[in-house]
């Protein structure tokens, strides 16, 4: 007979993985739902973000949340620069597709190398008065190492998807997907909506980053584990899509964290993108795709 209880905490305990997971998967929500960009790196540099949060925790005792959100303009100008590269090499000769591929996987090797030289393949951790707590709701626990990062992740999503549904930018940014020549006509140049929407993708890879540091040790390697969950929520949640991308996390949050609970970790990924390929089959163009 199924415990309530330990169905409830392991529900909850899903809702916040899965609102992690939106964090992680929001990046490429825009870059790869709404640039049609298949930036594989994007867990490399989500990586950067946790190695970056550890640097400055310990040496300065900085609180993660806050480096995440100090580091973003830094991560956004690198992900200008990184998508002036692409276009110049890639996209303008109409190259984009096997050799852009080829372009990002370069750029994840060269961030798990350049870190595995400088700090080897130990894991690290951060260090905050907070993590080792837990909020206690009756019978539920919700630890704080957990907690934050949901609440931070929720509102980063809140945050993006106002931005781009309320701002001239924003609407810019969906639509130079859609039709490009439009855009045009209105005096915008796509290269640079794309250059800004690119950088804004990767901006959010430095606060996934420090939330991932969070929730438990890493190392260079690690990012690697959610190559395939990220571009998965993309695609349940439907192309483009940032509603869309938050509800597919939480489903696959909570999949994984019943299913883990009840009939052990190794057949949590398996049965989660069991029900990816079950929903796609019905529904093509995702949850909330058009």
């Amino acid at each position: 007979m199924v415990s309530v209880d330990l169905l409830a905490n392991a529900i909850v305990a899903g809702l916040l993985l899965g609102g992690f997971y939106a964090a992680v998967a929001l990046g490429l929500a825009i870059v790869f739902g709404q640039l049609d960009i298949v930036n594989i790196a994007h867990p490399a540099l989500i990586i950067a973000g946790a190695y970056t949060a550890y640097i400055l925790n310990s040496r300065f005792g900085l609180d993660p949340v806050l480096v995440g959100v100090l580091a973003a303009p830094v991560f956004f100008l690198v992900g200008a620069g990184l998508y002036r590269v692409y276009y110049a090499a890639f996209e303008r000769t109409g190259q984009e597709s096997l050799s852009g591929l080829a372009f990002f996987f370069g750029i994840m090797f060269i961030i798990e190398v350049a870190l595995i030289l400088v700090y080897g393949v130990d894991y690290r951790l951060v260090q905050t008065g907070y993590l080792g707590e837990t909020l206690n709701l009756g019978f539920v626990g919700l630890p704080y190492r957990m907690l934050v990062p949901f609440a931070v992740a929720v509102t980063l999503t809140v945050a993006v998807y106002v931005y781009l549904a309320r701002t001239f930018t924003g609407r810019a940014i969906q639509a130079v997907a859609q039709d490009r020549l439009a855009l045009q006509l209105m005096g915008v140049d796509p290269i640079r909506i794309k250059q800004w929407a690119f950088g804004l993708g990767i901006a959010t890879a430095a606060v996934a980053g420090a939330l991932l540091i969070m929730i438990g040790p890493v190392e260079p390697s690690v990012g690697r584990q959610y190559i395939g969950r990220a571009f998965a929520i993309v695609v349940l949640g439907g192309m483009g899509s940032i509603s869309g991308m938050f509800v597919a996390a939480l489903i696959l949050g909570v999949i994984e964290s019943v299913v883990a609970t009840f009939y052990g970790p190794s057949w949590a990924p398996a049965v989660a993108f069991g029900v990816l390929l079950l929903t796609l089959a019905l529904r093509p163009a995702g949850l909330f795709g058009r």
